[in-house]
């Protein structure tokens, strides 16, 4: 018998034999790949950058994405090259997740619901009130059912994060309505 991710062989006394299909076995290479794919996006936007001789100093801004898109590059390959001698990486020793039990796709799609709703939201509405519905969706998304008490703590938790970024920290974020009242 053999399906697509193991192969189950019966062997001559009867015992079963169990072998992972190659792909199983070094699934870790799709790490490395977006690793690769993420370091060749960074230099080719690094080296496509213009930048005025007005603006370059002893480290120009070019430098920083050239250093990070490079690294990258060296742990892309170096992590095909552990996995390829047979290297693996090991589950945290903390680790509850039971991988035999499918994904809770419910809670995903409604995560991802909550952020997109809060990216089309920040500009017109702001971020006090979009951020406000990002911090109660993701607590309802992840199973908090305080339907009184969620919407008051996630209003007053956007309110000083929109207070700390935008008056002590100097990073303007979109006030929406609020910005006169704010």
């Amino acid at each position: 018998m053999t399906d697509t991710d193991t192969d189950i062989t019966t062997v001559g006394d009867g015992d079963t034999v169990v072998k992972k299909s190659w792909l199983r076995e070094h699934s870790e290479l799709g790490v490395s790949l977006i690793l690769l794919v993420l370091g060749v996006l960074v230099l080719t936007d690094a080296l496509g950058m213009t930048v005025d001789i007005a603006q370059r100093g002893p480290v120009g801004p070019r430098t920083v994405p050239l250093v990070v898109g490079a690294g990258l590059l060296v742990v892309a390959v170096l992590l095909a090259v552990d996995v390829l001698r047979g290297g693996r990486g090991e589950a945290e020793g903390g680790e509850d997740v039971d991988l035999s039990e499918p994904a809770d796709w419910r809670t995903v799609l409604l995560l991802a619901g909550v952020f997109l709703g809060f990216a089309v939201l920040i500009g017109p509405a702001g971020f006090p009130v979009s951020g406000a519905l990002l911090f109660w969706g993701a607590a309802y998304a992840l199973g908090s059912r305080h339907l009184h008490r969620d919407p008051l703590i996630a209003a007053a938790l956007s309110l000083l994060t929109y207070l700390v970024f935008d008056h002590l920290l100097g990073v303007p974020l979109p006030g929406g309505p609020l910005m006169g009242v704010l």
